[in-house]
């Protein structure tokens, strides 16, 4: 999901250092080659019913300009690769996002709730997000019915985890986060987010195997 780490670096390295036009092109290529990974992600975490009130297009250009103007903290500290440390920067807006406009204006965020939307809470799932990135236009319409139930049934079991299982599976398994990075964005030791995702695997795996019971 994430841009070459080796070209990442190279452009932080010249963001750094590089002087005049050169360092200002290499902070604005840095922030360009990010921005569709950005976009994947804040798509995918952002509640859908305050993706009715925001663009999440405008939510990435506000991490972008943050991410600009912290730049040179980060430089400094280094304590991070930079998409882990763009990537927190991003949580922390969609969690501003969604205090402003799901629980400060829960009323009337609902309100403008879809008529064809399923149970309540269906709409905020990261697993709904999931389902989009599944799809496959080269499929027959015979394997698009069976993938289409399939999505059905692991959304639905994703729903089934606690909030914490869940998104540690999207970070490993839709945003290509390792173990290692999952355990640095989490502030766990390495055997730790190893062991939370085999747990949060099985519990999937228990979920998806009692419904596929009749």
């Amino acid at each position: 999901m994430w841009p070459n780490s080796d070209e990442t670096q190279q452009l932080l390295a010249d963001a750094g250092r590089a002087e005049g036009p050169a360092r200002t092109d290499a902070r604005n290529d840095l922030m360009d080659r990010h921005r569709r990974s950005l976009e994947r992600l804040v798509r995918m975490r952002l509640d859908r019913q305050v993706q009715r009130r925001v663009d999440a297009s405008d939510v990435v250009q506000d991490v972008l300009l943050e991410a600009h103007k912290r730049l040179d903290d980060f430089l400094a500290d280094g304590s991070m690769p930079f998409h882990l440390w763009l990537r927190q920067l991003a949580r922390d807006r969609i969690i501003d996002m969604h205090r402003r406009h799901r629980v400060a204006a829960k009323r009337s965020v609902d309100r403008e709730q879809s008529l064809t939307s399923g149970r309540p809470g269906d709409d905020d799932d990261d697993g709904v997000r999931l389902a989009a990135q599944l799809k496959d236009a080269e499929l027959t319409p015979a394997a698009a019915t069976i993938r289409k139930e399939l999505e059905e049934k692991f959304v639905a079991a994703l729903d089934e985890l606690s909030e914490d299982d869940r998104d540690l599976l999207l970070m490993r398994h839709i945003e290509g986060l390792g173990n290692s990075e999952v355990a640095q964005a989490l502030g766990l030791s390495q055997p730790a987010a190893g062991m939370r995702h085999l747990r949060a695997l099985r519990r999937l795996r228990k979920v998806l195997g009692e419904s596929a019971q009749p």
